[in-house]
């Protein structure tokens, strides 16, 4: 069985969901974006693909499930809007603006009785998947720390655009970063209660726009009557109600030299220990056996590519769950989850103290 998939949002993030979509056997059947160029251009990519005037007509078609890869601030909307229609929902991260967003799409896909998988694709790398096997068959034994980080030294991603107006994404780095290490960290330790926050967030580089220096930019190039009212740095360090805690360190720019900072998961635990790159190509695990200190290093399944890898594993849970009812286990309260901890951190940046999670 196959099925009829819609795309809501035709930018970068947009084509790879079409893109991975197409790979994983599913018709790519319908698409809109706010850019009618976007519709146009994507629409061509793929035999039948059908380009909409809105997201209405969109789900108004015979398309059976959507990716959701618009702004931050269009999450809800959007999502309300496909799970009421009938459809199956594929939501990018973050999965709203804030947590009362989050409990709207969670009530519409109760309601719904359709598939909320949230796009935490990190989860699907190879050695993401080799360390989760590790920890699940008990050889970390309890893990009582995690270290996530994610440095850029210039990478602004959309300078003046959606990405760092703050009323359209939520934030920066943050939102856009770190969101994706803190679903990862709780997803392989099984840590999922959160109960306190401290963070700082700065932002020091992008303004003004005209006086920011990069060699590359994500998303575009410097708008220079755009808005820059995010941050471009956060550190933050969560407790959890297992006894773990977890620091978080990220930034779109930094006086950093480039690969003198690993950038990131460590996880310390009783039995064993590790540091891997979510994308990277190898895994250390520091660990004991037969009364020696020893380093393991799993060989993982995975090719050239291992974002490639995590989008097809994103997308054969997204099929399965779809075509036989399995809850994906990157679900609605996943989403929730980090929206929690990312609030929190915000909040205790203003405050300048550490706050609990709502």
């Amino acid at each position: 069985m196959t099925f009829r998939m819609g795309i809501i949002g035709c930018g970068a993030i947009g084509n790879v969901h079409a893109e991975t979509a197409r790979r994983a056997g599913l018709t790519v059947a319908g698409n809109w974006d706010l850019l009618p160029d976007r519709v146009a251009g994507m629409a061509s990519k793929y035999e039948g693909c059908i380009g909409h005037a809105s997201v209405d007509d969109l789900l108004a078609s015979d398309v059976d499930a959507v990716a959701v890869a618009v702004s931050n601030r269009c999450h809800v909307e959007c999502a309300v809007a496909a799970l009421e229609a009938g459809k199956h929902v594929l939501l990018e991260k973050p999965m709203a603006m804030n947590v009362a967003q989050c409990d709207e799409i969670i009530a519409a896909a109760e309601r719904s009785g359709k598939i909320l998988q949230l796009g935490f694709v990190c989860r699907g790398a190879p050695a993401s998947l080799a360390v989760k096997d590790f920890i699940d068959a008990g050889r970390f034994g309890e893990i009582y720390h995690a270290k996530c980080s994610f440095y850029r030294r210039r990478g602004i991603p959309g300078l003046g655009g959606w990405f760092t107006t703050k009323a359209e994404s939520g934030g920066g780095p943050l939102i856009d970063l770190g969101v994706h290490v803190l679903d990862l960290v709780m997803y392989l330790t099984g840590s999922h209660d959160p109960v306190r926050a401290s963070g700082q967030v700065v932002s020091k580089f992008g303004s003004p726009i005209k006086d920011y220096l990069f060699t590359d930019m994500w998303s575009g190039p410097p708008k220079l009557d755009g808005i820059f009212d995010v941050e471009d740095g956060v550190t933050a360090f969560i407790r959890f109600g297992s006894g773990m805690t977890l620091e978080l360190n990220a930034t779109w720019a930094a006086n950093l030299p480039e690969g003198v900072h690993a950038n990131g998961v460590t996880l310390l635990g009783e039995k064993a220990g590790c540091f891997f790159e979510v994308f990277g190509d190898d895994v250390t695990i520091a660990t004991e056996e037969e009364g020696r200190i020893v380093d393991l290093n799993p060989h993982f399944v995975g090719g050239d590519n291992k974002k490639d890898d995590a989008w097809d594993r994103q997308y054969a849970q997204f099929i399965d769950a779809v075509e036989n009812g399995v809850t994906p286990h990157a679900d609605g309260a996943s989403g929730r989850r980090v929206q929690s901890i990312i609030e929190a951190i915000y909040e205790s940046s203003e405050a300048k103290r550490e706050v609990e999670l709502h």
